[in-house]
């Protein structure tokens, strides 16, 4: 991977300097990743570590495997492929040179949609997004449509009338669909009110970049900002329509995605090649597939799979600050019960990384034993820092008892867990439920956060003491906390007070069960469970043998500290 020759890295940091939301990632430079395609364009990441890149002139898709920076030709004369879409476990790629949408199994391409070609012009799909249920919006280019086809294969007309149609995308609640129109170098938006079903169309922005033609491929952040490439550059817009950035490209722009395992690397191809840069906002993670346990370099991952036992909704608003939707997956038993606890489950990442697919896993293992299960993004370092992050786990608790006759959940018995960083919010949350400053504006004032019972899985309770404060002072370039909280501990020792789960314990602090594995500092909050004690607050360790940080995620830890998480919610929601 080479660096942009210098001139072009100056005009780039020119060119986007004056934008002060801009979610560019200022101190990285723009990259080359590669030239070696006669013209690349509508990539997707795996969500593991491969980036796919169809090559339309070529003929061909080429594997990127971003952390060896390795790419290799996967499939030869296979066909003019216009664009790729990887979501529930598959990629799913505009045969545009065939009429047809087809999936990569394998090295074989399973046809899923043929279009009709009996028509003049052809009806040629150019560029494509794929909804939670496996549904995809399609745009023909020449038919001044956008066509839907739904998981059985049937097609609709799901826009009409839009001037030729280029690139797609949804929002990350899929409430909205974005579209590209290429010749006048707009951007429509569209209310869905069903899988397939468009109204309200209404102009969202517009390029003003001289007198080329050109609103090309999509892709959309975590947050629900909207890329577009334009003629020379990445255009961003908040969900909003407010302009936040021109990404300026060393040739024209063809398409975006987002990779890389934190998901904060934009891929765009271009006329000259492969580039990536470097975002401050992940982009949205694909949804995962239905798998069963799979190995990895780790161990041995537990399956994904929503059994028919269990409903999802996916992608639920739970807090809103100004533009910025904040979402959560929930996921219910569908045996008829009156009420049932529910629980939020938080994911890790360091306060930096992460995204509430982590533990889903987690999520469904807990709802197939009759909880309600809330697996919850929240805003990370990069985009928001603290106490951003906890307003969010707060507002999601507070969501849940405004919403507890809609999810059939008994208000009076939620918990939560979660893992390293999340663990720690979650001890935050527990201990710091009635500090306002912790709250935030996300919605639900008139509820009340506090857990009944919180699960702390090898997350620091402490911050202005023990491992994290030294890392502020030690090391503070690489130090998560002064990432996540702006300052270091010397600047700011108030702000890393607020953020300390272990000086907010008090008689009213929610039961605490710490769980660990045996590899993973068991006694890491020895204090704050010696200090839960003294206030007689309920407290307890499991530690799990053999098990390193992340068990919980992994066989054969996870069946054990479900179990046990069971037995202590059951135990706590019964006092």
């Amino acid at each position: 991977m080479s660096r942009l020759p210098l001139i072009i890295v100056l005009l780039f940091g020119f060119g986007i300097q004056s934008f002060a939301d801009s979610p560019v990632d200022k101190s990285s430079e723009l990259e080359e990743v590669s030239t070696e395609f006669e013209l690349c364009d509508g990539p997707a990441w795996d969500g593991g570590g491969t980036l796919y890149v169809p090559d339309v002139k070529g003929q061909s898709l080429f594997k990127y495997f971003s952390r060896k920076g390795n790419l290799v030709p996967h499939l030869k004369d296979a066909g003019r492929f216009s664009a790729s879409f990887y979501n529930n476990g598959q990629l799913n790629i505009s045969d545009n040179g065939n009429a047809r949408i087809v999936v990569l199994n394998g090295n074989e391409l399973v046809e899923i949609a043929k279009l009709d070609e009996s028509e003049k012009p052809v009806k040629r799909p150019n560029d494509l997004v794929v909804d939670h249920s496996g549904g995809i919006y399609v745009t023909l280019t020449r038919q001044d449509q956008v066509v839907y086809i739904s998981p059985n294969g049937k097609q609709s007309v799901a826009v009409d009338g839009i001037k030729t149609p280029n690139g797609i995308i949804l929002s990350p609640d899929e409430k909205t669909l974005y579209v590209s129109a290429y010749v006048p170098k707009q951007v429509w938006a569209y209310d869905l009110t069903s899988p397939g079903k468009s109204a309200n169309g209404r102009q969202f922005a517009k390029m003003d970049d001289g007198p080329d033609k050109g609103a090309d491929g999509m892709t959309i952040d975590r947050a629900g900002n909207v890329y577009c490439a334009g003629p020379k550059s990445i255009w961003i817009w908040s969900p909003s329509g407010k302009l936040l950035d021109e990404l300026v490209t060393p040739t024209r722009p063809i398409n975006c995605a987002f990779g890389d395992q934190d998901m904060r690397s934009l891929y765009i191809t271009c006329f000259g090649g492969l580039y990536k840069q470097r975002m401050t906002i992940s982009g949205k993670s694909p949804n995962p597939s239905a798998k069963k346990d799979s190995t990895s370099a780790t161990g041995i991952r537990p399956s994904t799979e929503i059994p028919r036992s269990i409903t999802a909704e996916l992608d639920v608003v739970y807090a809103q600050y100004g533009d910025r939707k904040v979402h959560m997956d929930i996921f219910s038993p569908r045996k008829n019960q009156n009420t049932r606890p529910a629980i939020v489950v938080v994911h890790g990442g360091g306060w930096l990384n992460g995204d509430k697919t982590k533990f889903r896993a987690l999520a469904v293992e807990l709802a197939k034993r009759g909880y309600v299960t809330a697996a919850i993004e929240y805003r990370l370092a990069g985009e928001a820092l603290f106490p951003a992050g906890i307003h969010d786990c707060n507002a999601a608790v507070r969501y849940l008892r405004a919403h507890a006759e809609q999810y059939g959940i008994d208000p009076t018995k939620i918990g939560s867990v979660g893992g390293s960083a999340g663990g720690h919010l979650v001890g935050l949350m527990a201990t710091g439920w009635s500090n306002g400053k912790l709250q935030g504006t996300g919605g639900w004032a008139d509820r009340s956060s506090k857990l009944q019972a919180a699960i702390v899985m090898a997350g620091p309770m402490e911050m202005t003491t023990g491992s994290v404060a030294e890392r502020s002072r030690k090391n503070p370039k690489q130090s998560n906390s002064n990432k996540w909280l702006g300052k270091t501990i010397d600047e700011d020792p108030q702000l890393y007070a607020l953020a300390d789960a272990h000086l907010q314990i008090s008689k009213t602090s929610s039961p605490i069960l710490f769980m660990v594995g045996e590899h993973d500092k068991p006694d890491r909050n020895q204090p704050s469970r010696d200090k839960l004690e003294e206030h007689g607050v309920w407290t307890g360790l499991n530690v799990y043998a053999e098990g390193k940080h992340g068990c919980w995620n992994q066989r054969p830890w996870i069946h054990n500290m479900v179990e046990d998480m069971d037995e202590f919610f059951t135990k706590q929601f019964s006092q």
